[in-house]
């Protein structure tokens, strides 16, 4: 089977993947952890102009194997000429429109609510359909506001905050906490479909030993400080100290964790490409193995890059953090 036939391909309902697949010259699909939306990038030889430019916001939609693993709207179209190398067009697709109500600054503010309520407010006025972490979804604030912030700067706050993953993919738009194993994982191995990999899994940057945020008493009218130790089993001594300060408490908790499991998150880092495998998604966990002791272990996936080219085939690129399962200790 030629590179370009596990690729599929449709505009707004329509399959056109019979017509592209001579022309096609590379496609990308780019999958993140919320920091980023979903991209997808197609490149396609336009010789003589044959190809008809699709609609700006048309809806598209990108599968491997029948697997799919892309949904969204066309965000950029762009021609590229020159005498020695021909025509070739390029299109380019965000996982939601840019162009909606997602960046619209909104201004309201909800009392004794829950994140749930306050979030999917937010969401309602952007056009959004909220599907949120039941933990997260239950914790309570006196007040939560949106002073001319859009949902997006809303959403990308609040996940900072909270050590979670924000993401908007269509209509929809998921809020869930960072490290629970909800997505199922894939495994790889040197020898087998695991083509290469450059990984540090002990990365002491952003290794601390505890958290520590101020928070305000309002019995006493003035500051206290939460601690939380990470019971990190890696000798660190820093503490991570929070600047400015929290509401309450109970928020001061919420940050303490979220820091505690950002410093696990980025206690190693790297990077690793297998034979394009569909079901490698961001924020699951992928298994190592048969690359030698402290390498071999588990990781989490934060990007995911699908890619096809006439000149290389196709793979699967992944950004790794969170190493465990092992990774990072040599027990010889």
């Amino acid at each position: 089977m030629s590179w370009e036939n596990i690729w599929s391909v449709t505009i707004n309902g329509v399959d056109i993947s019979t017509g592209l697949r001579p022309h096609l010259v590379s496609i990308t699909v780019t999958d993140k952890d919320g920091t980023a939306g979903d991209t997808l990038s197609i490149t396609v030889d336009d010789t003589g102009g044959q190809f008809r430019m699709p609609d700006e916001g048309a809806r598209i939609t990108a599968s491997i194997n029948g697997v799919r693993v892309f949904e969204g709207t066309v965000d950029k179209v762009r021609s590229q000429g020159s005498r020695g190398e021909g025509l070739k067009l390029s299109i380019t697709a965000k996982g939601y429109d840019t162009k909606g109500k997602a960046k619209e600054p909104q201004a309201l503010h909800k009392d004794d609510a829950t994140l749930e309520e306050y979030l999917g407010e937010v969401a309602d006025n952007a056009g959004f359909s909220l599907m949120i972490d039941p933990e997260l979804g239950q914790i309570v604030r006196d007040y939560w506001a949106a002073d001319s912030e859009s949902f997006l700067h809303v959403g990308q706050k609040l996940a900072r905050e909270m050590n979670a993953t924000f993401k908007l993919r269509g209509d929809k738009a998921v809020f869930a906490k960072r490290g629970k194993d909800i997505l199922p994982g894939i495994s790889a191995a040197y020898g087998d479909n695991l083509i290469s990999w450059d990984i540090a899994p002990l990365s002491g940057r952003s290794l601390f030993a505890s958290a520590k945020v101020r928070w305000l008493d309002r019995e006493t009218a003035g500051f206290k400080e939460e601690e939380t130790d990470f019971g990190s089993t890696r000798p660190a001594k820093a503490m991570n100290i929070i600047r400015g300060a929290v509401k309450d408490k109970d928020q001061a908790k919420e940050v303490g964790e979220a820091r505690k499991g950002e410093a696990e998150r980025e206690g190693g880092e790297g990077t690793a490409m297998i034979d394009i495998n569909p079901a490698a998604q961001a924020e699951a966990l992928i298994s190592l193995s048969g690359t030698r002791p402290g390498i071999d272990g588990s990781y989490r996936m934060v990007t995911v890059t699908h890619s096809g080219s006439r000149s290389s085939g196709n793979s699967t690129s992944l950004e790794l953090k969170q190493p465990g399962g092992g990774a990072g200790t040599d027990s010889r």
